[in-house]
């Protein structure tokens, strides 16, 4: 009996060891990735039909304005100082197409570090973690949110176009990110793929949870 005991005190043991170094590894790659890329978010008022259609439209100006500044950026920090620069002219496209709209929400902006739980966009999976985001926040802000990611420009890529737009957004990563780091956010176009990434990283979320229940 004092065997059994023994050898399952072990394998808790080891288990635990591993996790930890599992949670460590994952941390440090989340960050190294999120060291690389600037998100994009604009957020609704609320979930209503009314609001989620304006945020879209906020959403087409900003980027129609945007698009010609940012896609042409080499590095993180060009693109941050875009972004800053035209912080104010964006901030009145957002209002005017509001005001256009008929609404009289309010409107600000944020460039700041975030956390943000696993999201896909196209054939990318970003883990949990903190990020660099800029965010249009309208009204209240309750709402569900797009996003994209800023830098590498892929908010200018249509993902909608199948395997021309995951080519275009592989070649863009790539240039910024490790093939280590690229080959844990692609998730191609498999959905089963993409389906053990989020289970991988959800697992890795359960495990930190656990380690730090009052977080």
């Amino acid at each position: 009996m004092k065997k059994i005991l023994v050898i399952i005190v072990c394998i808790l043991a080891i288990f635990t060891l591993n996790s930890n170094k599992i949670q460590v590894k994952s941390e440090s790659v989340q960050q190294d990735i999120a060291s690389k890329i600037i998100r994009f978010h604009v957020i609704a008022n609320s979930d209503s039909k009314s609001d989620q259609a304006l945020k879209l439209k906020v959403r087409d100006k900003v980027l129609e304005y945007i698009q010609p500044k940012l896609k042409k950026s080499k590095s993180i920090e060009e693109s941050r100082r875009i972004i800053k620069e035209n912080d104010k002219q964006i901030i009145d496209i957002a209002n005017k197409t509001i005001k256009d709209n008929g609404y009289s929400y309010s409107v600000k902006t944020t460039l700041s570090n975030e956390n943000f739980p696993i999201k896909t966009y196209g054939n990318i999976t970003l883990p949990q973690g903190k990020y660099e985001a800029y965010r249009i926040i309208i009204g209240e802000g309750r709402g569900q949110n797009w996003w994209c990611v800023m830098f590498p420009p892929l908010c200018f890529v249509d993902i909608t176009k199948g395997e021309v737009s995951y080519k275009e957004t592989e070649a863009e990563m790539k240039m910024v990110l490790t093939p280590e780091e690229y080959k844990i956010v692609n998730n191609e176009t498999d959905k089963t793929k993409e389906n053990d990434i989020k289970i991988k990283f959800k697992i890795l979320e359960a495990l930190k949870d656990k380690k730090n229940p009052a977080r």
